[in-house]
């Protein structure tokens, strides 16, 4: 005799079925977590490399600050003798598709105060192929490359300031810029923040030259 369909058995079939979908499902995660996690871990450093300067010799974990009710990240970076050379920070502007992940890296001198737009890397962008893509190419990128913020004002052409924006995408050459101005004001606010110097004592101090006991060789 064959079994009537029912709203009951219906509900336990899907259930069972969602349960066993939710079981692989947490199964390939896990799997996948870890190798995902490195592979993010090992771009990440490559990126910071890239865009700081030849001098440094140490980059130090990641550290976090607010500005403007905003969090940023970021890595200081420091020569052979401890002295701050470089940092690089993470900026998200919001472009044409999305939020343009960019890292923007510093050459930083505490002794003249000067600091310079040493290089940018964009890590993930959904802007369109062919246009807005191109904040990525040499072409639009490298006007960036070792710029004086003080010197040269961060907007581009049609808003009065010294960035040639891409052809036909002038949102996403904005974003692009105006993430990397942002990344000058959280610079400052680093600069003028109390760096840990003893993760034992917990003394601090505000001047750049305080790097930590975990970093990265470059």
């Amino acid at each position: 005799m064959a079994v009537q369909s029912s709203f009951k058995n219906m509900t336990i079939c899907l259930l069972a079925i969602c349960l066993v979908c939710s079981g692989l499902l947490a199964g390939v995660y896990a799997l996948t977590k870890e190798p995902i996690d490195a592979a993010s871990k090992a771009k990440n450093e490559a990126a910071i490399k890239e865009v700081l300067p030849e001098e440094v010799a140490k980059i130090e974990e990641e550290r976090s600050i607010e500005v403007d009710g905003v969090t940023y990240t970021y890595n200081l970076a420091y020569d052979e003798s401890g002295n701050t050379v470089g940092c690089a920070v993470n900026v998200a502007p919001v472009g044409f598709g999305g939020p343009i992940v960019i890292k923007v890296g510093f050459k930083v001198d505490a002794q003249t105060g000067k600091n310079l737009v040493w290089n940018t890397k964009v890590l993930s962008h959904a802007e369109t192929p062919g246009l807005g893509a191109k904040c990525s190419e040499p072409a639009f990128a490298d006007q960036f490359k070792g710029l004086d913020p003080v010197a040269k004002k961060l907007s581009v052409t049609k808003d009065g300031g010294d960035i040639d924006a891409i052809t036909a995408s002038t949102i996403t050459s904005r974003a692009f810029t105006n993430g990397v101005a942002t990344a000058v004001n959280v610079l400052s606010a680093i600069a003028g923040t109390p760096m840990l110097i003893d993760n034992a004592t917990g003394a601090s101090s505000t001047e750049w030259n305080a790097p930590a006991d975990s970093t990265v060789t470059k």
